[in-house]
């Protein structure tokens, strides 16, 4: 693969570029839209034609792509692994029908790598002037900006649905069977015509993340506004991020401060953070080397454009003897997202949820060639099957002994705004 580095306006070739790059079948673009911490790596990048492909078809999902990562060296790969992959680890079982049709699993080596800073571009291509040449030229009128959402969002669950749900997990938890659990409930759309890309960029506009990510691979998409990190490698460091605690935003700069020092001293909050991050360093020490798991940074305050959020930072040093996907796998499924213990609450949200988490509550990232990886928790997400019409997207928050339900349920639309605004603008 050759490189070449072009001086551009970044802003407009990347719009360029996503509008040219539909026409193939494969695209992931990751876009940290200016968000910075000790272990950003990428501004943006975009991925598009797959030159060889994984995909999840059995059971030994971890193990194969672990196989094909090996026959592929010094390769950027990117992929998704689904939330369902809980069954093949865990040996559990999910009865909701797949309306999406997503894979469990899914990686492609691209043709055409395009990394974006300020200013600048770099191609990694078997012919990258070739391919600056076609984006540059691309008329990009020709392709439609309107989002074009004329369709009735349903909720899987409904209000008194959710509150029956939610006053089960609370029993669970009383009785100790848990004790804390993330309960999520599906928004979707049947006879949904959307413009993907369109979708994608008005999302971005409206909520614009550190993780956010626009995903196809043929007639299926992940339009991403994920705040999450799941686990990232840099060197021989592993590196997960968990979000447990959300705020919204204020009316005035006052206002802000005080749903900021709310949050910071909320003891609900707090003790859901605190309970994830002893979950996850507990899922760490099966990858790392004896001694090197440390919460490094609790329950840090991280203002988003939608919401205010609580996250902690919990590292270790990989052992020698794991392999990167083993190490993802190890730590599979995002521990936010489930509850505590683990398996106990993925089965009693496989029980009362009434559908199928598919990719959302996964992961979304990519393998680089220098050994490193960063993978997003799949959530603030909308999943669409275009050949379907079908489209979807899930919100949900901890469960503890201490919830409330109107408050959990008022989360979950809060959490549902910004996927909501840009579906009805």
């Amino acid at each position: 693969m050759a490189k070449a580095i072009f001086e551009v306006n970044s802003m407009d070739f990347e719009s360029k570029a996503l509008a040219w790059a539909q026409q193939f079948e494969q695209v992931c673009f990751l876009q940290s839209n200016g968000y910075q911490d000790a272990y950003a790596a990428i501004e943006a990048i975009l991925a598009i034609d797959a030159k060889y492909i994984f995909e999840s078809a059995n059971n030994n999902t971890f193990e194969e792509l672990t196989i094909f990562k090996a026959k592929h060296p010094n390769s950027w790969m990117f992929g998704f692994f689904g939330y369902d992959l809980k069954d093949e680890i865990e040996g559990l079982i999910t009865s909701f029908p797949n309306n999406l049709q997503f894979p469990d699993c899914y990686f492609f080596i691209p043709n055409i790598l395009i990394k974006f800073c300020k200013g600048s571009i770099e191609i990694e291509s078997p012919y990258p002037k070739k391919v600056y040449k076609w984006i540059s030229e691309f008329e990009s009128q020709n392709f439609s900006e309107e989002v074009n959402s004329k369709f009735e969002i349903q909720h899987r669950l409904g209000k008194d649905g959710y509150y029956e749900a939610f006053d089960k997990m609370l029993a669970h938890i009383k009785r100790g069977d848990i004790y804390e659990v993330n309960l999520c409930q599906e928004f979707y759309a049947q006879n949904a015509e959307i413009n993907p890309l369109a979708v994608y960029q008005k999302l971005n506009g409206i909520s614009p993340t550190p993780f956010s990510t626009f995903f196809k691979i043929n007639d299926k998409y992940i339009l991403s506004a994920s705040p999450e990190r799941f686990l990232a490698k840099r060197e021989n460091v592993l590196i997960s991020q968990p979000i447990k605690g959300t705020a919204a935003r204020g009316n005035t700069a006052e206002e802000d401060v005080q749903n900021i020092e709310m949050l910071r001293n909320n003891p609900k909050e707090i003790a859901e953070n605190v309970m994830i991050v002893d979950l996850v360093r507990n899922d760490m020490t099966r990858s790392a080397k004896a001694g090197t798991v440390a919460a490094e940074r609790k329950l840090e305050v991280h203002t988003f454009k939608q919401v205010h959020q609580l996250i902690s930072t919990i590292t270790c040093t990989k052992s020698d003897e794991i392999s990167d996907v083993e190490a993802i796998k190890n730590i599979f499924p995002p521990g936010s997202m489930t509850g505590a213990p683990k398996i106990s609450a993925m089965k009693l949200c496989d029980r009362y949820e009434n559908s199928r988490r598919g990719v959302y509550s996964g992961a979304v990232g990519y393998f680089a060639p220098n050994g490193d990886f960063d993978f997003n928790v799949v959530i603030r997400t909308i999943l669409y099957n275009q050949t379907q019409q079908y489209l979807s997207f899930h919100t949900g928050g901890a469960l503890t002994i201490d919830a409330d339900v109107e408050k959990e349920y008022t989360e979950c639309l809060l959490k549902a705004s910004a996927i909501l605004a840009t579906l009805n603008s």
